[in-house]
C-alpha cells in the first residue's frame, strides 16, 4: 500500500474560472500511472466522496497519453466571494494526496 502523494510526480489543483477548479495528477511513469489507474482507488467515486459533491458533479478524465487524471468540479464558492478560502484553488489537492493506493 502506498499513498498517492507518495507515487505521483505532481499532484495540483487551480481555478478553471471563477466557478470551477480543476485538479492535475500526474505521474513520472507509465508501470506508476497503470499501478493508479488498475487500482480503481482513483476515480470519480473516490474524488466525489473525498470532496462531499454529487458524483455527476465530478468530470473524471483518464490520460494515458500524459500519464495523468484530470479531474474538474464545481467550486464550493466562487472566485473572489467574501467566504472563499483559497482564491486561486491551489491548496484544494490536500486531501489527494493521503488516497491509498494497493
Amino acid at each position: 500500500m502506498a499513498k498517492l502523494g507518495e507515487l505521483a510526480s505532481l499532484i495540483r489543483s487551480k481555478n478553471a474560472g471563477p466557478f470551477e477548479l480543476t485538479f492535475d495528477i500526474m505521474f513520472d511513469t507509465f508501470e506508476v500511472f497503470e499501478r493508479v489507474r488498475t487500482s480503481c482507488a482513483l476515480s470519480a467515486e473516490t474524488f466525489a466522496c473525498l470532496y462531499r459533491f454529487p458524483i455527476e458533479d465530478v468530470r473524471f478524465f483518464v490520460v494515458p497519453q500524459a500519464l495523468a487524471f484530470k479531474i474538474s468540479i464545481p467550486r464550493p464558492r466562487f472566485q473572489g466571494d467574501l467566504h472563499d478560502a483559497d482564491n486561486h484553488g491551489g491548496q484544494q489537492y490536500a486531501p489527494l494526496i493521503d488516497v491509498d493506493i494497493p
